[in-house]
């Protein structure tokens, strides 16, 4: 804005029924080898586990969360559309033909398997803190002090996991795969995979046993994900479960209530606008920044997944998320910003009034017209 944007390069029973399992993630307990469905059961995602081993607990009392761990700042995120997961760990050459299809943009392999916390089994995956967060819903990827303790050895849940196994952050438990680790829990946060339950860090996952490279995830940006799904399930083979993380029985809602993903974000963040449709936030999103991929700074000095000038976003910026600040780089606050922003320039009104507030956003008529072309493709994909 005021830059220039180079052109584009249920009910239980049915639940079960409709939902089946869709993958095999092999984790061996304590007793021998346990293979462990992964299913996305939207009442009851913790199943039970196979009997529990028999395990002396860690020391007792809290310790301080993520002690010497050392995360990358949080850059971009990276919404995942697709995930595959396999019978067997997915090659190098599997994962690069994968990159190879059209639409994909980025892809990550990732560690896993079902492990027993509390008695219950849990599937958990073993990820590059580092890199991984990216991957995650917004609010969790900002959530410096969860992906500083997984980097410290320690492991975090989803809410949900946390409140049904009464876990409580900074305390040792037992966790049983091939090896029985005790383990802190450093925090919860939703990660945006139906199923997934457990997050650890790679070294931990790796002397848990965790199976390497059993799952990746695809991000394609304004692919058809269906397509994106249909073509990975080919090149991954017969026994891999791919999942079109688009599906609405997919889709997680974030902390608290709020905005799990981008899409809801743009959701929420139009109904403070009457008129404006959540089409055309989506729409500048992907243009500015790829849906927070690319947060500048810009070559005018643009910043963040809305890509405000800093000028105007003193004038506009919006504490989205009630932290107190009105931060450019957080989506929580400037998705509801570029919101307040097009409907003070009379985007509620839609028709012309709607193209001169795209307008006042980047003025450029191309611009325009890309913006509510993205958002008529928003439009038919989602209605």
């Amino acid at each position: 804005m005021g830059h220039v944007v180079a052109p584009p390069p249920a009910s239980r029973g049915r639940s079960r029924a409709a939902v089946a399992a869709i993958a095999l993630l092999a984790a061996a307990t304590a007793s021998g080898g346990l293979y462990a469905a992964l299913t996305f059961e939207d009442d009851d995602p913790l199943r039970a586990s196979a009997p529990q081993a028999e395990v002396s607990p860690g020391p007792g009392g809290p310790v301080n969360v993520a002690e010497g761990g050392q995360v990358a700042p949080l850059r971009r995120v990276v919404p995942p559309d697709v995930l595959a997961v396999a019978r067997e760990p997915i090659s190098p050459v599997q994962v690069a033909k994968v990159t190879r299809v059209s639409g994909v943009r980025d892809v990550v392999a990732v560690s896993g398997g079902a492990v027993q916390l509390q008695g219950r089994q849990v599937n958990a995956l073993a990820v590059d803190p580092s890199s991984f967060r990216s991957w995650t819903p917004p609010g969790t990827a900002k959530k410096t002090d969860l992906w500083s303790a997984l980097e410290g050895g320690q492991f975090a849940v989803s809410p949900s996991a946390a409140d049904r196994l009464r876990l409580s952050r900074g305390f040792p438990y037992p966790v049983v795969a091939r090896t029985v680790s005790t383990l802190t829990m450093g925090g919860s946060g939703q990660f945006g995979l139906p199923g997934i339950d457990m997050l650890v860090g790679r070294d931990a996952g790796a002397r848990m046993g965790l199976v390497p490279d059993i799952a990746v995830l695809v991000n394609a940006p304004g692919a058809d994900p269906a397509k994106v799904a249909a073509a990975v399930t080919g090149l991954l083979g017969r026994g891999t479960n791919v999942v079109n993380l688009h599906e609405g029985r997919y889709r997680t809602s974030g902390d608290g209530g709020r905005p799990g993903s981008y899409l809801d974000l743009y959701r929420q963040a139009a109904r403070s606008c009457r008129g404006l449709s959540w089409t055309v936030l989506a729409a500048i999103g992907q243009v500015e920044s790829d849906h927070g991929r690319d947060a500048g700074p810009s070559s005018a000095g643009a910043l963040g997944p809305m890509q405000f000038l800093p000028a105007t976003w003193r004038a506009y910026g919006v504490d989205g998320d009630g932290d107190g600040k009105a931060d450019i780089m957080n989506p929580f606050d400037a998705v509801p910003g570029a919101a307040k922003y097009l409907c003070a320039n009379g985007a509620g009104g839609g028709g012309q009034r709607l193209y001169r507030a795209v307008w006042q956003y980047n003025h450029a008529d191309w611009y325009v017209q890309k913006v509510l072309g993205l958002a008529r493709a928003y439009e038919a994909r989602y209605r």
